[in-house]
């Protein structure tokens, strides 16, 4: 059985549907989410609870794969994602894999490929970190554009983290950032090899999903947040970095009120929604089921449907 790939926006309900269709062909889930891989992190990431046993974490006696097993300090990435999927695949590969997850870099460098880039250097993230104190986000974009204009040009301003890493390859590879890609980026999934399923939520429904849970997780991710500070981690760690938890910090701190850090993580969080929406777009051999309400969203009854959809693409 070819892999299943269940994507779709935060608050979409893909860990509840993926366990479900793990229950019915007795799989597998592998988690493509970038904040779900840590420790100690679990009400802001939506990692779900569970029980590691013999190496594996299980959630509901299923095992749940790729989650809290990286330390806060650590970073992980969409080419360390492939790798260890991998190596997943290789294991399990007589088991049905179910790839569930949100973050969309991670399942197109697994399914499609990505560019072998050189990895990020210490050296040259503090030269970037200084140029930047030095010279504000304008700076570095100018930089960017003396050194390659085209990537320059197509990337904002005010996107710091995309701006950095494409200077960041001038310097170590001495050729513009632009040379460097091969196209994967722009090409689909073999519908051969995956199938893939788009929970596809009304706007205002998802919005409203969204805003539940942010009040929801917004105490136990405080509580966690502070638990790490109180340990004598900066508020800068990578996983505090995370959707949410800089608001919590702020909260903690006494610089927002809880009102204020409630409105600002679903403000933040239904504009990441929006960008999912748009990245997961692209991938239009995906089954779409539509979900106009919170009725929809019957996990036994959908996970049945997709597995009749995958029954009838097997080629």
């Amino acid at each position: 059985m070819k892999p299943i790939v269940l994507c779709g926006p935060t608050a979409s309900g893909k860990t509840e549907l993926a366990l479900e269709l793990a229950r019915q062909i007795n799989g597998i889930i592998v988690s493509a989410d970038s904040r779900q891989v840590y420790t100690r992190l679990t009400a802001g990431t939506a990692k779900p609870e569970g029980t590691w046993k013999d190496g594996l974490y299980y959630v509901e006696g299923v095992p749940y794969l790729l989650v809290d097993f990286l330390e806060v300090t650590e970073t992980f990435n969409a080419g360390a994602f492939r790798t260890r999927a991998q190596e997943i695949a290789q294991t399990y590969k007589d088991k049905p894999l179910i790839f569930a997850g949100g973050t969309g870099m991670y399942l197109h460098a697994y399914f499609v490929g990505m560019d072998e880039l050189p990895p990020s250097t210490p050296q040259t993230r503090k030269q970037l970190t200084d140029l930047l104190a030095r010279t504000g986000k304008e700076g570095l974009h100018q930089e960017l554009a003396r050194r390659d204009p085209s990537s320059a040009a197509a990337i904002p301003p005010g996107n710091v983290q995309r701006t950095m890493r494409a200077l960041e390859l001038c310097w170590l590879t001495g050729k513009p950032a632009s040379s460097l890609k091969s196209g994967k980026f722009f090409q689909l999934p073999d519908p051969k090899k995956s199938a893939w399923v788009f929970l596809n939520w009304d706007k205002e429904a998802l919005s409203k999903r969204i805003e539940q849970r942010t009040n929801a997780i917004f105490d136990p991710m405080c509580a966690e947040a502070k638990a790490l500070l109180d340990e004598g981690y900066p508020s800068d760690v990578p996983a505090l970095k995370s959707l949410g938890y800089p608001q919590a910090v702020q909260f903690l701190r006494g610089q927002l009120s809880r009102g204020e850090a409630l409105e600002q993580i679903s403000l933040l969080t239904r504009q990441y929604a929006k960008r999912q929406r748009t990245w997961f777009n692209r991938y239009t051999q995906a089954y779409r089921p539509t979900l106009t309400k919170a009725q929809d969203f019957q996990a036994p009854a959908l996970a049945k449907e997709i597995l009749s959809w995958t029954e009838g693409n097997t080629h």
